[in-house]
């Protein structure tokens, strides 16, 4: 089974790295900062430091440099914070009519969806946002869970090894009992 693992974590390793940036997504947000946290990211001594780069790059992606949409993001997360659910997916819903190229309002939907139990309209935001950013380690991450909950172990490991790609330190590694056994850094 180790085999199997390291032949897939170079395969994925191999194709994150081939697959071209989003073009459009990355006007959101800064793409040299986001270039240099991934690249950071990816090679982080420790859990503490690649902790700090997630923070940064959730930073850029929740807070776009268009002041409209900055916004309706602020407003999204308020409504959350009071518990007004519905009042945040409208929101949400609203960003992703207006901006359907903003990555992170894809996520925050899809994120949102899975905490009330809308597992498939999840996974459609969730292919949604990884379509504008293949390296949003927390869509797929998010993924992981959805897929364990739904039984589908193997597309759930593809995904945890896909975002240790991306995220070496992800909490939810240690979901899987066969990477723990691989190198801590993966």
């Amino acid at each position: 089974m180790s085999r199997l693992v390291t032949a897939i974590q170079a395969f994925l390793v191999a194709l994150a790295m081939a697959a071209p940036l989003p073009a459009v997504a990355a006007s959101y947000a800064d793409p040299t900062a986001l270039d240099t946290l991934f690249s950071q990211l990816k090679s982080a001594s420790d859990a503490e430091a690649a902790a700090k780069i997630t923070d940064q790059i959730w930073q850029l992606w929740f807070t776009p440099n268009v002041p409209a949409l900055a916004e309706q993001m602020t407003k999204s997360a308020a409504a959350l914070a009071t518990g007004d659910v519905k009042g945040a997916k409208a929101v949400l819903d609203q960003v992703i009519a207006a901006y359907p190229d903003y990555a992170e309002g894809w996520n925050q939907r899809a994120t949102l969806e899975y905490e009330i139990g809308d597992l498939t309209g999840s996974l459609a935001d969730i292919e949604k946002t990884l379509a504008l950013e293949p390296r949003h380690f927390g869509a797929l991450s998010g993924r992981v869970l959805i897929y364990l909950q739904q039984g589908r172990r193997a597309d759930a490991l593809a995904d945890m090894i896909a975002a240790l790609a991306i995220d070496p330190y992800l909490s939810e590694k240690q979901l899987f009992p066969e990477l723990q056994q691989e190198s801590h850094h993966i």
